[in-house]
């Protein structure tokens, strides 16, 4: 009999996704193993391969759907069936883990006339209520609907309507988690790294010739990793059902990355085994992933504490949100030319915003300052970090 596809469970947490690209068609015949969606998940895009050889009978989500974790996604007729077959009996939501409660459906109540032109109007009825007998959807509603949608004014007057999908209703739902989940709070510094500038200034171009980028990053991370290592609380998570909090030994960081779509945070593994050059090729290569979508899921998984340069488009302090489960987020400014004592005289320096968001559950004031101040004489004696550094 025809095989229901479901979404599977793709770990981490992930409980459903946007369909992205459809890569088969009603009637195709598809090989086991072969790549037939991309699925845009809270963590990356996708390839779902197909789990068994056949002819595709149904496709049950549209581009642009959200299907949650054991939902039927295509209907398969496998060698030998007949293409007209249909599975009667509705699968259970499966995962790789287990059989998954059912969720009840909400019915809509709504004829085929009404569900067609729906369809063509690109109307999703469950956001609809019916104002026909019993509740039920009428033409009438779904055209009211449409006309809602598309309307460009109100009474103010005029406006714009996008819909919160892909990549940005993944951003807006994990921030809004990290908001209700960490009691944040943030702290502000400054730092002079004029010989960290000057450091970087005369080893870039010799990098640059070897098509390498040195950015500050791997700095940055560097500096980070050498005061965690006094300050552990803040490379940590917590076990929010257990009350616990659970320092982690490892130490990998999410690298905040602007792309078309929206803000990707792939992880650098392991960044205190590396050398500045090592973190500055894996960086430059995740950021090239991330902004061309190929990033993997293990690449953007794992992290235990988050660096974020929007000084690289300007600004100068921030009050950056956790980077969920981490517990702390450091923002980096905009480096900027600013009068500064030194050695009792007023000189030019190169001067570097910090902004340290961090979970107050897990430690107090006293300590991120301490971290933060930490940071800054790494960053501002870059002596020291190779010193200490691998």
């Amino acid at each position: 009999m025809p095989f229901d596809f479901v979404l599977p469970d793709l770990g981490e947490g992930i409980t459903e996704g946007e369909i992205r690209k459809w890569l088969v068609k009603e009637g195709n015949a598809i090989e086991e193993h072969q790549t037939v969606l991309e699925i845009e998940t809270d963590k990356a895009v996708v390839e779902v391969p197909s789990p068994k050889k056949g002819t595709v009978l149904k496709i049950n989500k549209e581009e642009g759907d959200i299907a949650k974790v054991g939902e039927v996604l295509m209907t398969i007729a496998e060698a030998g069936e007949k293409a007209e077959e249909q599975s009667a009996e509705k699968p259970k939501s499966v995962s790789v883990v287990g059989v998954l409660p059912e969720e009840e459906e909400e019915e809509v109540l709504a004829a085929p006339a009404v569900r067609a032109l729906a369809k063509e109007l690109g109307v999703k009825l469950e956001s609809i209520k019916g104002s026909g007998p019993g509740g039920s959807i009428t033409k009438e509603d779904v055209a009211d609907a449409s006309e809602k949608g598309k309307k460009t004014e109100d009474q103010f007057g005029a406006m714009e309507r996008m819909p919160l999908k892909g990549l940005r209703r993944t951003i807006a739902k994990n921030l809004l988690t990290a908001q209700k989940t960490t009691a944040s709070v943030t702290g502000m510094d400054e730092a002079d790294i004029t010989e960290l500038w000057n450091l970087r200034e005369k080893e870039k171009k010799p990098i640059q010739e070897k098509g390498m980028h040195l950015t500050f990053m791997p700095f940055f991370i560097k500096a980070v990793y050498h005061a965690l290592l006094e300050h552990p609380l803040l490379n940590a998570s917590i076990d929010d059902e257990r009350e616990d909090i659970i320092i982690k030994k490892y130490y990998n960081f999410g690298i905040a990355v602007d792309t078309p779509e929206g803000l990707m945070v792939p992880v650098v593994k392991d960044a205190g085994k590396k050398t500045i050059l090592e973190l500055a090729i894996e960086i430059q290569n995740l950021g090239q992933k991330a902004r061309e979508r190929k990033i993997k899921l293990e690449e953007i998984k794992g992290s235990t504490f988050t660096i974020t340069n929007y000084g690289h488009f300007g600004g100068w302090f921030a009050t950056p949100i956790i980077n969920y489960p981490d517990v702390a987020i450091l923002g980096t400014g905009k480096i900027s030319d600013k009068p500064w004592v030194k050695d009792g005289q007023i000189v030019i320096r190169k001067i570097l915003p910090l902004s340290l968001t961090f979970d107050h559950r897990v430690t107090d004031g006293v300590d991120a300052s301490k971290f933060l101040t930490k940071v800054i004489q790494y960053l501002e004696d870059p002596a020291m970090l190779f010193i200490e550094s691998a």
